[in-house]
């Protein structure tokens, strides 16, 4: 059975890992290094037009790469770690194939133990589902298309807790891009704060 350590490893060498998320399980590798991003894009066959988020451990590691408003923070504290993709503005460290070249990236903190117990030991890891676009995401590890094989190693934590996937919002727009899990809760918030 793969380790942390494995799965870490693997980022390091610049490879695909999947790890669990309180959602679905996750294809990771390292966001700050385009080649790895690339990587991920062929794995999914994804458009390179449509940007991937970013997880981390905790808030204070989002602000090393992101330039958060104080709202932005304050949303995050509420929510995260937590089934929410927050879009701020990006840092010059984070690789434009990783956001489409747009200026601003998705960034997510999972509720989820061995996610955290990962990213903390590799920093920031690509946050996008482990499975071809257009295929299901993958709740168990059985669940898990073709991409299985494009990955080095994966951690295999059982059954994820949901299978819908994380609500993604531009906290200075008050724009909610996808409804996800939380999706009401982000919305009064939201509202609240108007």
């Amino acid at each position: 059975m793969a380790t942390v350590d494995d799965a870490a490893a693997a980022v390091r060498d610049g490879a695909l890992v999947i790890y669990p998320t309180e959602t679905v399980y996750g294809l990771g590798a390292d966001a700050l290094d385009a080649a790895a991003v690339e990587r991920v894009f062929e794995a999914k066959g994804r458009d390179r037009d449509k940007p991937i988020s970013m997880a981390v451990p905790d808030v204070e590691t989002a602000r090393q790469y992101t330039r958060a408003s104080e709202r932005e923070l304050a949303f995050m504290r509420e929510f995260l770690p937590g089934p929410v993709t927050v879009v701020v503005e990006r840092r010059d460290v984070v690789p434009d194939v990783l956001v489409a070249g747009r200026d601003r990236v998705g960034v997510r903190i999972p509720d989820h133990d061995l996610a955290l117990e990962l990213l903390t030991e590799t920093g920031p890891l690509t946050a996008t589902s482990a499975n071809v676009s257009g295929n299901p995401s993958a709740r168990t590890v059985g669940d898990l298309d073709a991409i299985r094989e494009r990955a080095a190693v994966v951690l295999d934590d059982g059954e994820t807790d949901g299978g819908t996937g994380s609500t993604v919002v531009n906290v200075d727009s008050g724009t909610i891009h996808r409804r996800g899990a939380h999706a009401d809760a982000v919305e009064s918030w939201l509202a609240e704060q108007d």
